[in-house]
């Protein structure tokens, strides 16, 4: 699958217009603070771009950010900018062709942006052991749209859990599809280079997730996808397939469901560019000011992370009071009749 993946995008493709599928392109709006830093991109570097999300989390001043796949280098630029000159960007990708674009322009975005803070290496996302990459060394880590490319979706996740910081975080967008993708599909070498062919279906994302070590992976935001040559839908049959931006947190503590603990949080109002509200998943918006009523997980994940200065917090974990309201699940038994007569055991 290298060679399909390394011809495609070093070869066949020459621009985002050479695409078959809206899967690997960005077509969601871009946001107005997000526009300025894409504006100080070269053009080269843009016409390149392959990614079906946006990866750019608040709060990155001083991160150490690492990006999976990084292609032409359009995300690592952008987050160069966000990181500042106190932090640090690392793109990796297996393509020449593409690191060739992304280096060729290194010196015309340090002289743009007044700081150099970015590095390109050649490497397999699904075999980061072999770079020289400290362990427990990254803030944030993310991938737009190339961990569905990699024929080892879950060494990929066990790398990123190696190398985030405890506290830290894997957000990525990505394509997900609504059921396992057959064989035909699977070694269809265009549908994989459009990024369909290896989609994982997303429940089976969920348990390499928690298998990695990230309990709860949290939704942030969805798409579906359409497939525009008539030929190539004709191929994937009743397939559906999902852009789809996720986040996990590498944090000691998280349980398998949403605990209900009596806590709250009140947002400050403080991230740069999220005065108003901020929104941590699809099921968490949180206006500025408010007191908004949290599980355990969601607790920790702002308490326990980069963004914990800029929230308030009520509770803590010494009164358990079931299963958080609204989150799936409930309770498995039948309550009727509850505290009649009845057998004791069997």
């Amino acid at each position: 699958m290298h060679d399909i993946v390394q011809d495609y995008y070093g070869r066949q493709l020459q621009h985002s217009g050479d695409l078959k599928t809206s899967a690997c392109c960005d077509i969601s709006q871009v946001p107005a603070w997000l526009k300025p830093l894409l504006a100080r991109i070269h053009p080269e570097v843009l016409a390149r771009y392959y990614g079906c999300g946006l990866v750019c989390p608040p709060l990155l001043e001083g991160c150490r950010v690492l990006d999976l796949g990084c292609g032409s280098g359009r995300d690592v630029y952008a987050l160069a900018q966000l990181v500042g000159p106190t932090g640090e960007v690392v793109g990796v990708d297996m393509t020449d062709e593409q690191l060739a674009v992304a280096g060729k322009h290194q010196a015309f975005h340090a002289d743009s942006f007044g700081y150099a803070n970015v590095r390109f290496l050649h490497g397999y996302i699904e075999r980061l052991e072999e770079l020289d990459l400290r362990p427990g060394s990254f803030d944030v880590i993310v991938s737009n749209c190339v961990v569905n490319l990699s024929p080892d979706k879950d060494a990929v996740l066990r790398g990123v859990q190696r190398l985030l910081k405890p506290g830290g975080e894997f957000y990525f967008s990505d394509v997900y599809s609504d059921r396992r993708v057959p064989d035909a599909v699977r070694k269809d070498t265009v549908l994989y280079g459009e990024c369909l062919g290896g989609a994982l279906y997303w429940n089976d994302f969920l348990r390499l997730a928690q298998g990695q070590g990230f309990a709860d992976p949290r939704l942030l935001t969805d798409r579906p996808l359409a497939i525009t040559d008539p030929e190539l839908a004709a191929r994937t049959g009743n397939l559906r397939f999902f852009s789809a931006t996720y986040r996990l947190f590498k944090l000691d503590g998280l349980e398998s469901a949403c605990e209900d603990y009596g806590q709250a949080v009140v947002y400050r109002g403080s991230i740069p560019e999220h005065r108003g509200r901020f929104v941590l998943d699809k099921h968490h918006d949180i206006e500025a000011g408010r007191v908004f009523p949290v599980c355990g997980n969601t607790w920790r994940m702002l308490h326990d992370t980069r963004f914990a200065a800029h929230f308030d917090f009520i509770g803590d974990f010494g009164r358990h009071y079931g299963l958080f309201a609204g989150c799936g699940g409930g309770l498995p038994f039948d309550v009727a009749g509850a505290g009649g007569e009845g057998s004791a055991c069997c």
